[in-house]
């Protein structure tokens, strides 16, 4: 029983872990747009510097944003996350049993 408990308690540490990096990327992603979307839209409109046809504050907040936050996410998942069983071994081991018969 000791061991299971040990088990279960590194694969809540590791989801708690990824949990963590989640939320930072959330925060990171907010700061990301509220700094443009406010940094740069808070000027009157024609003081406004356009970028492909939008405003700058649109185009870094929002489109730019985007495709960072895509680039971040795919480097994290790729790079921090771990691909970890969430089935407890003792259940695989009997199915296992079984089927060999």
């Amino acid at each position: 029983m000791e061991r299971k408990k040990k088990k279960q308690e590194w694969r809540f540490s590791v989801a708690n872990r990824e949990a963590l990096i989640g939320c930072g990327l959330a925060i990171f992603n907010f700061i990301w747009w509220y700094g443009f979307a406010y940094g740069l839209g808070s000027k009157p409109p024609e003081e406004y510097t356009y970028v492909m046809g939008f405003p700058a504050w649109i185009f870094y907040s929002l489109i730019f944003g985007t495709l960072v936050m895509f680039v971040v996410v795919i480097l994290v998942v790729k790079f921090f996350l771990k691909d970890i069983s969430l089935e407890d071994e003792e259940e695989d081991t009997k199915e296992d049993e079984v089927m060999k018969g």
